[in-house]
């Protein structure tokens, strides 16, 4: 099975961006621990990030035949990119949204993504744990 983990703006300054809210632990940390539970599974993963909205719509078009499922922290582009959106449906590889903290309890803007109407389910709140989350609900969608 091959994942997808796509990661957007200012995710590469975890560990240092608003440790209170996102942590202390870096992206390069989170990469590690997913892909060592990934390897666990006989999963493969392709780990990347951009703040660039058209790198990760790109990358999303890319996937399909390449990639079995997508696991997407699109960060602030979650409630801005109708892009982003139009790129998971159009592609229909199964995609799962995550966020480390919980946007439903966060700004009243942040309660609002674009993209769970297209993707199979969204994991939030748990901090780095969200990415082993999305791991594991990416492994659940395994294609028979």
């Amino acid at each position: 099975m091959k994942i997808l983990f796509l990661n957007g703006p200012n995710l590469n300054l975890l560990g240092t961006r608003e440790p209170e809210i996102y942590g202390r632990t870096t992206l390069a940390d989170i990469e590690a621990t997913v892909r060592a539970e990934a390897t666990k599974a006989g999963a493969a993963i392709d780990f990347r990030q951009s703040n660039v909205e058209g790198e990760l719509v790109t990358w999303i078009q890319q996937s399909k035949g390449a990639f079995d499922v997508i696991v997407i922290n699109a960060a602030a582009y979650t409630h801005t990119s109708v892009a982003l959106r139009d790129a998971i449906s159009a592609t229909g590889v199964p995609t799962i949204e995550i966020h480390l903290s919980n946007v439903h309890a966060r700004e009243e803007f942040r309660h609002k993504s674009l993209m769970a109407p297209v993707c199979k389910g969204q994991i939030c709140g748990f901090g780095q744990e969200s990415y082993l989350l999305g791991l594991q609900a990416a492994l659940s969608l395994k294609p028979n």
